[in-house]
């Protein structure tokens, strides 16, 4: 076969169009990735109401607080309950609410011996729980304890911390699962919404009306010095 000089030889490659029905069919297809508007969750995050919940939480006792959380899940059968478990989540809030009232009239203070104790305030000044001496050295020890005596503010302060805690056990979602089963939509947003209201309000009233108290189990545990 005689080749002719100079010749240029075109190849033409086949478009995809133009392919064969083979590799069609072996090709897998990629689908089109959806708009960013597409993928949006159907259930929005309330990410408000659960900083807000973490908030109060900072207003009440630690080990109150970490009592209710390890339990309540357990009690309410995390959410899917009858009415064994109804009982128990209603004695558990109510015994972490007693809780945060008898807490906020506890105090502690460092004596001249050096030595932290705690005790409840009473109307007449600062009992120690963990005192072992007489009557005598323990005046001699706990001087000055009438300023440690219950006032008005206590009350206040017990007060909001139990409604604080009531608002934080409602905001669960296993206590309304098990507590409010057949709650409508009305009732959710405001269960949602009510640890912002008395977030609020308490805040106010802690911040206009501090107290002076180093509550056992508070945060705030530096004693008071003699």
């Amino acid at each position: 076969m005689d080749l002719i000089p100079n010749a240029v030889v075109h190849i033409q490659m086949p478009t995809p169009s133009q392919g064969s029905s083979s590799v069609d069919q072996d090709t897998p297809t990629t689908k089109p990735l959806p708009a960013a508007g597409d993928i949006a969750p159907k259930v929005p995050v309330r990410l408000p109401a659960l900083s807000s919940t973490s908030d109060l939480m900072k207003l009440l006792p630690t080990g109150t607080v970490m009592a209710f959380q390890a339990l309540a899940p357990s009690f309410s059968n995390h959410g899917v309950c009858g009415p064994a478990n109804q009982y128990l989540v209603l004695a558990l809030i109510t015994a972490c609410a007693v809780s945060c009232v008898l807490l906020s009239f506890t105090d502690s203070l460092v004596g001249r011996d050096g030595k932290l104790y705690h005790g409840a305030a009473t109307f007449w000044g600062f009992y120690p729980f963990n005192y072992t001496g007489t009557r005598e050295e323990r005046e001699a020890t706990l001087k000055d304890v009438s300023r440690f005596r219950i006032t008005a503010m206590d009350f206040v302060h017990a007060f909001f911390s139990a409604l604080v805690f009531l608002a934080v056990a409602l905001a669960d979602a296993s206590v309304q699962g098990c507590l409010l089963p057949d709650a409508g939509p009305d009732v959710r947003e405001l269960l949602v919404n009510l640890p912002l209201g008395i977030g609020f309000m308490s805040s106010m009233v802690f911040m206009i009306f501090p107290t002076t108290r180093k509550s056992i189990g508070y945060t705030d545990m530096t004693p008071h010095a003699q």
